[in-house]
């Protein structure tokens, strides 16, 4: 007999999945051995939240739909923080999790799931019956992939059950790019011709989108910017200024002040792009160009809002604007091609290395050809400021939500995405040892991966936005050898302290895992701390 469960799992196979997480119960056993029976790779878990994270990493490095697989109940709730980091960012994710039985009112696994999903963002819906199934299926799927939701699709335990045909499933096609309106086009090669220092800040919406906005940059004059989760947008490229924000080195700060006008592609104006705004020059005018219509203006107000797909928009406006030389002058080219304007690394004692002098070796030692991974925590901005990645697609920033502990799960859901490439973590102690048990998931996967944990032997960020003066007892702890709990796992693992201790990468084959436990000095709070913090 085939069932509910049976067809839910053939369809998301015919629909194209790949790749599912999870943890097996109960609930969701049979849709998750569907799943497998249908070609579709599964990989089991140590918890549903690091599960989360890795459909998570997946899709965004992938650039498809994830899958989760998920037990009724607690199954759902172990999973939250991952689901609501993938809300907030706006992940393509379908969530398969079970249900209780309608007529199971007084299981201990019966929850309000869909009132839970929602309020974090996601989108809840359901299997309805047999009747239905392949509706609901591809409309949760449709759903996911072309609106970009986080889509929990609730399987009740009776519905799993029922006698089901598989049947056919046509999958549908995308949508058509959404096309600017003439008037708006028009609007934004007039700001373009008016300005004299233009920048453009690539966002999550210009993922996919580089080549037709560089050409567009180089037509214009414009300077290229990209929000943290889009960093290497642009890379390559002389007037690359890389993250804006509160990442952002000293002469990208510079310039990007310095601009008269600031076109945010698919980038939403943010208060950690802008830092709260101070990255706005005073007469600086504002354009949004967003395939959604809700996004333009939603952080703060603007001058010209263009409502269309990026690379739709950017593409007529090649065809509306003359060349000009722009903020893409000579003066302008050399301060770039000159470095970041960082200060000189001087923090490294005898045994603990400098965050910045430890990634600046790393980023030399380690090939082009890479995938970032970053966590949570006052470490974060070295690996995203200093580790440079070859594009887009090799950076994978999970901190909508800023969570410590999604680290580890993104770098193993953004290896499966691109094996072709070594995918490097950069975590912090506290959000290493908070989702260790994911170790295990590294060690049987065997993946390409290193991982650098900047341990301080704290939550850092705490310690220094609160200062020494305040009683930082909870938040501080003894020294931890992260190295020897790596090996227990059965992986490679090494103590660095100093940067001749990175010899260690010299003997690694890079295809197996590692973890390097970096024992970095105090660095009294990292630049951007203080941006992160504003208007706690």
């Amino acid at each position: 007999m085939t069932t509910v469960a049976d067809a839910v799992g053939s369809l998301v196979a015919r629909l194209g999945a790949t790749y599912a997480f999870g943890v097996v119960g109960s609930g969701n056993f049979h849709v998750t051995n569907a799943l497998r029976a249908a070609g579709v790779e599964f990989v089991a878990t140590r918890h549903e939240g690091g599960a989360a994270t890795m459909a998570d990493a997946y899709a965004r490095t992938s650039g498809g739909v994830g899958v989760l697989s998920l037990h009724q109940g607690c199954g759902l709730t172990n999973a939250m923080t991952g689901l609501t980091e993938a809300a907030k960012s706006r992940t393509p994710l379908l969530v398969l999790t079970a249900d209780t039985a309608a007529s199971a009112v007084r299981s201990n696994f019966r929850i309000d799931q869909d009132a839970l999903v929602a309020s974090v963002g996601a989108v809840p819906e359901r299997v309805y019956g047999a009747s239905t199934v392949a509706d609901d299926v591809v409309r949760a799927w449709r759903t996911a992939r072309d609106g970009r939701r986080t889509v929990v699709l609730n399987l009740p335990l009776d519905v799993q059950a029922q006698e089901a045909a598989p049947g056919d499933v046509r999958i549908p096609a995308a949508p058509e790019p959404v096309r600017p309106g003439v008037a708006a086009v028009e609007a934004l090669a007039e700001a373009l011709a008016a300005a004299d220092r233009p920048v453009f800040l690539g966002g999550r919406g210009a993922r996919g989108r580089s080549a037709v906005l560089r050409a567009l940059a180089d037509r214009t004059g414009a300077l290229l910017a990209t929000s943290a989760v889009a960093k290497g947008l642009f890379a390559g490229d002389p007037f690359d200024l890389g993250i804006s924000g509160g990442f952002s080195n000293p002469v990208t700060a510079d310039l990007i002040r310095g601009a008269d006008l600031l076109v945010g592609w698919g980038c939403s104006f943010t208060m950690w792009t802008l830092r709260h705004g101070r990255l706005i020059g005073n007469g600086t005018r504002l354009v949004q160009v967003d395939s959604d219509p809700d996004a333009l203006g939603a952080n703060r107000p603007i001058d010209l809002g263009v409502h269309g797909d990026v690379g739709a928009t950017a593409a007529d406006l090649l065809a509306a604007v003359g060349r000009r030389e722009g903020y893409r002058t000579a003066a302008v080219a050399a301060r770039i091609a000159d470095g970041p304007g960082w200060g000189p690394f001087d923090l490294s004692t005898a045994d603990r290395i400098d965050p910045r002098e430890l990634s600046v070796a790393l980023d030399r030692m380690l090939p082009v050809e890479r995938t970032v991974a970053v966590d949570s925590g006052n470490f974060m901005g070295y690996p995203a400021a200093f580790l440079s990645v070859p594009d887009e697609a090799g950076f994978c920033f999970t901190q909508a939500f800023q969570s410590i502990g999604l680290g580890l799960a993104t770098a193993v859901g953004a290896a499966l995405a691109r094996p072709d490439r070594l995918t490097v973590l950069g975590t912090g102690d506290g959000g290493l040892l908070m989702a260790a048990a994911e170790l295990d998931t590294v060690a049987r996967l065997g993946l390409p991966l290193l991982m650098v944990v900047y341990d301080d032997a704290a939550y850092g960020a705490e310690v220094h936005h609160f200062g020494e003066s305040a009683d930082l007892g909870a938040v501080t702890f003894p020294d931890t050898d992260i190295a020897a709990i790596a090996r227990g796992y059965g992986l490679a693992g090494a103590t660095v302290r100093t940067v001749a201790d990175l010899a260690v990468l010299d003997s690694w084959d890079r295809r197996s895992p590692l973890l390097l436990d970096a024992k970095i000095a105090n660095d009294g709070g990292s630049w951007w701390l203080a941006e992160a913090f504003r208007g706690h």
